[in-house]
């Protein structure tokens, strides 16, 4: 059993830095989970944490249900893939796998076991006789995570091991490391600042601010249901769309800001009565957008007026970059089809079903989640 507990974390540096604040996480055994969030957020000095390599300044960690906080970073049954790959760069793909395993006194032929039949898992069987200067950026990180299987740890940690690809690599490897996981079945750690990694990779994703926790859960949900403006933005690719203004009752309930007028759709009015005629965010994402009156995007009270200012074709979707509610920016992702030119005066159609209200503020919490 592999399960990574951490206790009210914290991590301050000299100088009275806080890194991690009151940091409290379970990881399942065999579970997949990422700690995702802006870079100086303290994901990966979490995972240095967890690693042995940063001492705890306050709180517990521990693995197996047992506290590591003064364990050494070699007896804790981790294995951990770094940004950088460290590689040594004099040995041979065979002998830097095999490295670790002859530091421990593994028998030479369990040594010869474990690294060849890692290497076939990752496809690397012909690489084993290349040293680090000849192999590609994919090669080397295939290279890294195998010299992190043939230990067979409880649990492995992942710092960003992936933003040194370029992205079509970066695409393949998130294949194979999911695949690598559902085959392995270890727990899993990952850092990572790319929320589209993360969403895709992990069971659970974590979204950390300011060495806090924002928000944790399944991917869909914290997607779909983000706890404040912070996961709300972070969360989604192009970034949500936010609007000020106040609710105001016409008909049900009305988000107004003056440019525009939006109907809420009747299911979350009644938790949202007790902030009529109050300063709150709208905010709406891209995809929830579309220049068409049609299907989820009909209905009345929906529209908001703008003027195209860039036009990104993306191949089937395209962003429509525009002023709208006034001089508020906001992007719509549509269909790539459309006929648009910078200047061009149009409507943005919501699907209200999808709208979110907050507290105002940067940071302001949803009024929509139970």
């Amino acid at each position: 059993m592999a399960q990574i507990s951490l206790d009210n974390v914290s991590k301050v540096f000299p100088g009275n830095v806080t890194a991690v604040r009151d940091f409290s996480l379970a990881v399942g055994d065999e579970e997949f989970v990422v700690l995702v969030g802006p870079s100086g957020c303290g994901k990966s000095t979490t995972l240095r944490m967890v690693a042995g390599l940063e001492e705890v300044t306050g709180g517990t960690i521990s693995i197996g249900g047992r506290i590591v906080n003064d364990i050494s970073p070699r007896d804790r049954d981790i294995a951990m893939v770094f940004q950088n790959y460290a590689l040594y760069p004099h040995m041979t793909v065979y002998k830097n796998m095999a490295f670790s395993l002859k530091l421990r006194g593994v028998a030479r032929k369990e040594i010869d076991e474990r690294v060849r039949q890692t290497a076939k898992i990752l496809g690397i069987e012909p690489l084993l006789a290349r040293k680090p200067k000849a192999l590609s950026g994919g090669e080397r990180q295939r290279v890294a995570v195998g010299r992190a299987i043939v230990r067979q740890p409880a649990a492995f940690l992942f710092d960003e091991p992936l933003s040194n690809l370029d992205a079509r690599l970066r695409l393949e490897m998130r294949a194979e490391l999911k695949n690598l996981h559902q085959r392995l079945r270890r727990t899993v750690l990952y850092v990572t600042h790319d929320q589209e990694e993360a969403m895709t990779l992990g069971d659970r994703i974590v979204v950390m601010q300011a060495g806090r926790i924002q928000q944790a859960g399944k991917p869909l949900d914290v997607y779909g249901r983000p706890a404040n403006r912070f996961v709300a933005s972070f969360v989604g690719t192009p970034p949500m769309n936010f609007f000020d203004g106040r609710l105001v009752r016409q008909d049900g309930i009305c988000f107004d800001n003056s440019a525009f007028r939006l109907r809420l759709p009747e299911e979350p009015s009644g938790r949202l009565a007790n902030w009529l005629e109050r300063p709150v965010v709208l905010g709406v994402r891209p995809e929830a957008m579309s220049i068409e009156a049609a299907g989820r995007f009909a209905g009345p009270g929906n529209a908001i007026g703008a003027r195209v200012l860039v036009v990104e074709p993306l191949g089937e979707k395209m962003d429509l970059f525009v002023n709208a509610g006034g001089d508020r920016r906001a992007v719509a992702r549509i269909d790539a089809r459309e006929n648009l030119h910078v200047g061009d005066e149009l409507n943005l159609y919501v699907d209200t079903r999808r709208l979110y209200i907050f507290e105002p503020g940067p940071d302001g919490n949803s009024l929509l989640t139970a």
